[in-house]
């Protein structure tokens, strides 16, 4: 029988249920506090200026403040390390380069394995680089980058030993036979800083990154990484058009990573707010005017393009003959 009492009672218990539910659904939604993103670079590179793009897509998708963290070094192997060790509950990411896919063939001793340590969420984009050299060289060309290199002592700088920058200027040593000495900096924008003030000769670097100097005019672009020239510098020929270098093709890319064993809820919900942004009219044109072709994928298509870039860079290292001694 429902009496007052009885009736009375399930209500009391129904209200404490309700409140001691409702804490842990709040918790259970995300995202319920900011979120952070590692850039295992200095602030002005590609990787940072997409990084904090995509960030404020999510920002404004998921209304979470979200900020970008800088974390240059140890060829990204900083900030890496520190997504890695980070909990897993989609508050702290990643967004990184294809070093994530070189550092492994270069440093025999790393102390994580990026295949076991991080949850690969999508590919962001494609990187065409673009080789600069300082505006007041007598370089136009790669036939005349050659020749001075062969007749003057250059050097080339990277934003970090191992990455697709670095490996790009010693396959043209191995090709060319020139002997262009490297300088890695932590990230892209002292890298192009002193190409620009012509402290360095040249670099390769993102289209993105690398638009500031060549439109200011303090770095004069000679050449593009990718097979096919890329349509935000069309009169920039590849650098396998130069008979030397046939086959030339070092493209980089950034993705979105977080740490391993991300639950599955917070994969799907980040995977599909970013691959939503960048398939919108306005980011992707943001970013095609900048050199960047965004490719969103799915996770497990994304882990599946980072092993086979691995084996398409380990054919480079090898032909360029780039040894763990001369990258530390």
């Amino acid at each position: 029988m429902n009496t007052p009492l009885n009736i009375g009672a399930r209500l009391f218990a129904l209200a404490a249920a309700l409140l001691f539910t409702a804490p842990t659904l709040a918790q259970d939604a995300y995202p319920s506090r900011p979120i952070k993103i590692i850039v295992p670079f200095s602030a002005g590179g590609g990787n940072d200026i997409v990084a904090r793009l995509i960030g404020e897509e999510i920002r404004k998708a998921l209304g979470q403040a979200v900020t970008v963290e800088n974390q240059p070094g140890a060829s990204t192997m900083i900030g890496t390390r520190s997504v890695i060790k980070s909990p897993p509950n989609g508050y702290t990411l990643l967004v990184a380069d294809g070093a994530m896919a070189i550092n492994p063939l270069l440093f025999k001793d790393m102390d994580y394995d990026w295949d076991r340590d991080l949850a690969p969420i999508t590919l962001l984009v494609r990187v065409p680089n673009v080789l600069t050299v300082h505006a007041e060289l007598p370089i136009r060309n790669m036939q005349e980058l050659v020749a001075y290199a062969k007749t003057h002592d250059i050097a080339y700088s990277s934003s970090g030993t191992g990455n697709a920058n670095h490996l790009s200027g010693e396959l043209i040593n191995k090709l060319a036979g020139t002997k262009i000495n490297h300088i890695p900096y932590k990230g892209v924008a002292p890298q192009l800083a002193d190409v620009a003030a012509g402290h360095v000769a040249m670099t390769f670097a993102s289209i993105g990154a690398s638009l500031p100097f060549i439109r200011g005019g303090k770095a004069r672009p000679i050449a593009v990484s990718s097979t096919t020239r890329v349509s935000i510098l069309p009169d920039v020929p590849t650098v396998a058009e130069t008979p030397m270098f046939a086959g030339f093709d070092i493209s980089n890319y950034f993705g979105f990573f977080a740490p391993a064993n991300l639950p599955e809820p917070i994969m799907k919900k980040l995977n599909e707010t970013v691959t939503k942004a960048l398939m919108t009219p306005e980011i992707s044109s943001k970013l095609k005017l900048m050199g960047f072709e965004p490719s969103p994928m799915s996770p497990e298509g994304f882990r599946a393009f980072i092993r086979t870039e691995a084996k398409r860079y380990e054919r480079t290292v090898i032909e360029a003959k780039v040894k763990l001694e001369n990258v530390q």
